[in-house]
């Protein structure tokens, strides 16, 4: 059963990462201590010619390297002169370009990824990568008991279903609604909003929010100064924040003072990074103190990723089809209109 839902954790981990293969080394089912090798535990791959018997001890190729000193590794132009995998078929090798893995923590693995394009992984998917394996170390370790395994197992069926929403919900406001629906509800926490950057970069707005407590039908999306509020911190910082507790109650209000929102007793704000900036803030919270366990920090972290992932390419292709229209209006006739 688990090592069912390890390939299907690494199936999303290829969709996201736009990798060729994904894979997992573990030791033989069974061993507690150290094992002299690893095992290829699990798998997703767009080719046929995985090798499911491989072995790998510590120092042989690229995955034996990263066994045997416990840090994650980027090969950003593969030199098959140079490295090895070792987890392939005949010469199915040849055609890799680019790799990058990790180790797992508190249990002896990797997570390994490649792709038969060059420069295909960034540090940013390096961060991605390594919240894949917490998740996966979470579901091998003795320590996660049957409440953990169910919470783990909760939300891997999450991450599932939002992978899902890019696909169904091709069109951002809808897929921002039920993305903030989704995630709520996976957390229990009592409301999440989506605030973005405004262009003049002196303030931001509330672009979605699982609740109807800032933005009103009949209104515009309300906006404040960068200074308000913990979303406001966030935004200016560029790091997380998480408040949890009677100790942990936050003084600061969620987007400024004067506002209908009550003052939250748990909130976590996580900033979206993109293109070295933050331009936008997910944040949840609930009107109660309660702990946010690892795995939920884990969880909605791999989630803002996600939705950050989303916005990128979003991006991408809004200044694709502007560059499109900008060269169409040059050479169109006068009387011609470019919709």
């Amino acid at each position: 059963m688990q090592a069912s839902h390890n390939n299907r954790i690494l199936a999303i981990l290829c969709s996201v990462l736009d990798a060729h293969s994904a894979v997992l080394f573990l030791p033989a089912e069974g061993v507690q201590e150290i094992s002299p090798a690893c095992g290829l535990a699990a798998s997703f791959s767009l080719s046929s010619k995985l090798d499911y018997s491989t072995f790998v001890s510590d120092g042989q190729g690229l995955v034996g390297w990263i066994l045997r000193n416990k840090e994650p590794l980027l090969v950003a132009n593969f030199d098959q002169h140079k490295h090895r995998l070792g987890y392939y078929l005949d010469n199915e090798e040849q055609s890799i370009k680019a790799f990058m893995g990790c180790s797992l923590p508190f249990v002896r693995g990797a997570l390994c990824i490649d792709s038969k394009r060059q420069y295909s992984f960034s540090e940013k998917d390096q961060k991605m990568l390594h919240l894949f394996a917490d998740l996966i170390a979470n579901l091998q370790t003795d320590s996660a008991k049957d409440e953990g395994n169910t919470l783990v197992a909760r939300y891997y069926s999450a991450l599932q279903a939002i992978y899902v929403l890019r696909r169904t919900h091709t069109r951002w406001t809808d897929f921002l609604s039920r993305f903030l629906e989704l995630v709520t509800a996976m957390t229990d926490l009592t409301y999440c909003v989506f605030c973005t950057r405004d262009p003049g970069c002196d303030s931001y707005s509330v672009e979605g929010e699982s609740s109807v407590l800032l933005r009103k039908a009949d209104r515009p999306a309300p906006s404040y100064p960068m200074s308000n509020g913990i979303v406001g911190w966030v935004f200016r910082n560029s790091a997380p924040i998480v408040t949890e507790g009677p100790n942990g109650s936050p003084d600061t209000p969620l987007v400024g003072r004067g506002t209908e929102v009550p003052q939250f007793q748990t909130v976590m704000a996580l900033p979206l990074i993109i293109h070295g900036k933050t331009r936008a803030v997910l944040c949840l919270a609930h009107h109660s103190p309660v702990k946010i366990s690892a795995a939920t920090q884990d969880f909605v972290q791999m989630a803002s990723e996600h939705l950050a992932l989303f916005l990128e390419n979003l991006y991408i292709k809004c200044r694709l089809r502007d560059m499109y229209r900008e060269k169409m209006s040059e050479t169109a006739p006068k009387n011609f209109e470019v919709n």
